[in-house]
């Protein structure tokens, strides 16, 4: 019997380590960005931006594979592609780097913040009297957490970065599957989320905007063409490739879905919603009890942990794939870019600011170059003499038109709640 248990764990662990390039799409997507966002919206609105999720994530698992079957096809990644092939090509593809690095160190820093708060409340759960040295343990966290990250990143293997977000990503999604059980919203809510509606309240423009900004991440397409070449993968896994796009939106959905639906049923009656990290503990600890709290708060914890490796790789990641298409993280260039993102990264705490804030605020930032990223792939992807008889087919093309109307309207959005914030 005790061979047989032995043998389940072991399958279960095989089949985690068996996920491919997918799990950075995860990475990317379901940081404490995306979980404070679906927090924020469960709790202020319920379930009612459930369709914006939906949508987002259709998009994303079409984008992924779209942007996958071109690297596949070709050899070729994204923006090394756009400066070679596209019209402006040079100019678009610098834009890009700007404006995704840009979004991607603005998370960096209210998930540093989150990740490190999130810690301390942890502490805080079973050690009340830690209250009052809030800021220099916070602080402490977040410098420990980013340097031990750091060290992680000069091993520096697509392997090795793959095994540690698989650990992160399991730990996260089955903390929130585990409070979902615990608190739940009713059925008649889920289906209701699922009508196209914007929550007529001061905010709530930006909310939709901030969801498809952490949903439909740039980054996460971007990239993905590096991390298929970094799992070896050819054109004979064209197939996998697709499996891998689907399985890796459809996580990202129901992770996400969960978070929202746990946010709802234990805050979203109660009339708090959630603006600061301390109110999570505040609210959710006499609904779900100590042990739930825990789980949701390791969840988020590990949402953060899987979110900060890819945010320090993005900007290395795109300029090499500017450069060359081939990331090399043994390089000078590599150590010091994602050296200075540590630095970056620690502003929010070393201010004390309001890391939730920021990070609604910086998931805006991301959804700008998304219309461009999504012009790109069209436009290679409908290329004959590059894809030959692997050209985008009727569906998909409907499918990546759709998105493209989709990320013009919500970066219009987006805008305009931004005005309107500042």
């Amino acid at each position: 019997m005790a061979e047989q248990k032995t043998s389940f764990w072991k399958k279960i662990i095989a089949l985690a380590l068996a996920f491919g390039p997918g799990i950075f799409a995860i990475g990317y997507t379901i940081g404490t960005g995306s979980v404070t966002s679906m927090i924020v919206a469960g709790s202020t609105y319920g379930m009612q931006l459930l369709w914006v999720l939906v949508l987002s994530c259709i998009f994303s698992g079409m984008l992924m594979y779209a942007y996958g079957n071109y690297a596949l096809v070709t050899g070729e990644t994204a923006l090394y592609a756009f400066k070679k092939h596209l019209k402006w090509g040079k100019p678009i593809a610098i834009l890009i780097i700007l404006g995704v690095s840009f979004g991607q160190w603005n998370s960096l820093m209210g998930i540093l913040g989150i990740s490190a708060n999130i810690i301390f409340e942890i502490f805080l759960i079973y050690f009340p009297s830690l209250a009052d040295h809030q800021y220099e343990l916070v602080l402490t966290i977040a410098i420990l957490v980013i340097a031990i990250m750091y060290r992680f990143l000069l091993i520096g293997k697509y392997v090795f970065f793959e095994k540690i977000l698989v650990i992160f990503v399991t730990i996260m999604g089955l903390s929130f599957f585990v409070s979902l059980f615990m608190v739940y919203p009713l059925p008649v809510e889920v289906a209701k989320g699922l009508i196209p509606t914007v929550p007529k309240v001061e905010g709530g423009g930006m909310m939709v905007a901030a969801f498809v900004g952490t949903t439909m991440a740039a980054a996460t397409f971007l990239s993905r063409p590096l991390f298929v070449k970094g799992k070896k993968w050819t054109i004979a896994h064209l197939k996998q490739q697709k499996k891998d796009a689907i399985i890796a939106a459809s996580l990202v959905f129901v992770i996400s879905a969960a978070v929202m639906a746990v946010a709802c049923g234990a805050l979203f009656h109660q009339g708090q919603p959630v603006t600061k990290v301390l109110d999570m503990v505040n609210t959710l600890e006499p609904v779900a009890g100590k042990f739930a709290l825990t789980l949701f708060f390791f969840g988020t914890l590990s949402a953060g942990l899987s979110s900060i490796f890819p945010c320090l790789l993005i900007a290395p990641i795109l300029l090499a794939d500017y450069q060359s298409g081939e990331l090399d993280t043994s390089s000078k260039q590599f150590k010091t870019i994602t050296a200075i993102a540590c630095l970056f990264a620690l502003i929010v705490p070393v201010f004390g600011a309001n890391p939730i804030e920021m990070q609604i605020v910086s998931q805006v930032f991301n959804v700008f170059v998304l219309p461009l990223v999504i012009l790109g792939i069209i436009l290679l992807c409908n290329n004959s003499k590059l894809m030959h008889t692997h050209k985008a087919g009727l569906l998909l093309n409907i499918g990546l038109f759709a998105a493209l109307f989709f990320s013009v309207v919500i970066s219009y959005n987006g805008a305009i709640a931004l005005l309107d914030y500042f």
